[in-house]
């Protein structure tokens, strides 16, 4: 408690309070905590006069509406569920998940998550979401099961991302799980599920904004034979067979380093308008090794904008 850890704003806040406030309030059990926060947010919302309800509309990131159109959003989001395979659940995830949902299996630090008053956080990322989902219904298979899920939400995030931009905004994610099979084969598979299915949705809609996918692999020479040997192979069959998906090439992109330990092996990136805009990301993750306590399970998780996806169109 000797406050070392703490931000400058923290640090003035707890000096501010009577001496063993922080101690007292980390002692209660977790019922009465949330017991005390609601009945302060009760009485701060007692105040709350309908022009601050005005001025905060206007001026707080997180409660302002979006710039995009909605009709564009649901035309273009309803495309990319018909692209979807058929053996890929979706998943109309919960505005909030448990708190430390993404702290607890990824390197992200709590304050840019929006907390909320009893144990949960508003949902910041649904691939860390459908991952929690990925390793239940994995539970409940045999370990030669996989699992497929999909689901589009908005996101709120507390860091601010710079002036005129939005503190939430949409994702359509995929969140894929199944047991390694040596050499690296799992992850292909996986690999080759994702790289079809953004292939498909790019071409599909945004085919004039030169979209590309791109692929960064951090030290693990297994998975590069793998993309030489099968990802990018099984790629190019789809192509030869008119598949969608055709014209947006697969880019090597050796020089990325963004994601190195939050991705395990392999990193996505989709890009459009000749790579100056950043859509989409994924990678392989340990999430569902972690959540189901086997080692050997293997995890890809990738996401895009659809916000950014029709900004480009």
């Amino acid at each position: 408690m000797d406050g070392g850890e703490l931000s400058g704003a923290e640090r003035r806040v707890w000096a501010a309070m009577p001496a063993g406030t922080r101690a007292a309030l980390a002692g209660l059990p977790a019922a009465d905590l949330r017991t005390l926060l609601l009945a302060v947010a009760r009485d701060r919302a007692a105040d709350v006069r309908p022009a601050d309800l005005v001025r905060r509309w206007r001026e707080d990131r997180f409660v302002r509406p979006a710039a995009a159109d909605p009709r564009a959003l649901a035309e273009a989001e309803a495309a990319m569920w018909r692209l979807l395979p058929a053996d890929v659940a979706g998943v109309e995830l919960s505005p909030v998940v448990p708190v430390g949902t993404c702290s607890a299996v990824a390197p992200v630090r709590q304050n840019r998550i929006v907390t909320t008053m009893r144990a949960t956080e508003v949902l910041s990322d649904p691939t860390n979401a459908l991952a929690v989902e990925a390793a239940v219904r994995r539970r409940r298979q045999p370990p030669s099961g996989e699992v497929h899920l999909a689901a589009v939400h908005r996101v709120l995030r507390a860091q601010d991302f710079g002036a005129g931009a939005s503190a939430h905004f949409r994702l359509f994610a995929l969140v894929s799980s199944a047991r390694e099979a040596g050499s690296g084969r799992t992850e292909a598979r996986l690999l080759m599920r994702h790289l079809t299915y953004w292939r498909a949705v790019l071409a599909d809609l945004a085919p004039a904004a030169a979209p590309r996918l791109h692929v960064t692999v951090f030290d693990d020479p297994v998975l590069r034979e793998r993309l030489t040997d099968t990802v990018r192979p099984a790629l190019a069959a789809g192509h030869s067979k008119g598949s969608h998906g055709g014209p947006v090439p697969l880019v090597d992109e050796p020089e990325r380093e963004r994601g190195r330990g939050y991705y395990t092996g392999v990193a996505l990136r989709i890009t459009a308008i000749d790579r100056t805009l950043e859509i989409g990301d994924g990678g392989l993750t340990d999430w569902t090794a972690r959540l189901t306590g086997d080692a050997k399970e293997r995890c890809l998780i990738s996401c895009l904008a659809t916000e950014r996806l029709i900004a480009c169109r």
